[in-house]
């Protein structure tokens, strides 16, 4: 079997892992963290209507170019001034299966300073 996927097995059995514990309801949604190699996507859901409140991509942050983990970080804060504009600052973190650790950590980092409480 390919490496790459068996991995994607593996990050999936990862993240049902994590989404036995965690899951979004309206006064705390659920902030999701989708990567791919040369992109990075983040939703805040609430799992109890089904719907996404918000949500930002690396495809439409304006400071979309150069490293991988400065392009996370603009996601981040756009992500978090996005949620502000709606009025929600407490959200749980599903880190998808990804480690938390270079692009993740970064867009977590900056949704945090952006105002973001979890």
């Amino acid at each position: 079997m390919p490496r790459d996927r068996n991995s994607r097995k593996l990050r999936n059995v990862r993240h049902r892992r994590v989404r036995k514990k965690v899951s979004g309801n309206p006064e705390q949604p659920r902030l999701c963290v989708f990567r791919s190699l040369r992109s990075i996507y983040a939703q805040i859901i609430d799992d109890t209507a089904g719907t996404t409140l918000v949500a930002a991509s690396s495809r439409e942050a304006e400071q979309a170019t150069g490293p991988k983990t400065a392009v996370s970080t603009a996601v981040g804060s756009l992500l978090a001034q996005r949620a502000r504009e709606q009025g929600i600052t407490r959200v749980v973190f599903d880190r998808g299966g990804y480690k938390y650790h270079g692009r993740v950590k970064a867009l977590a980092e900056a949704a945090r300073e952006g105002g973001l409480q979890f």
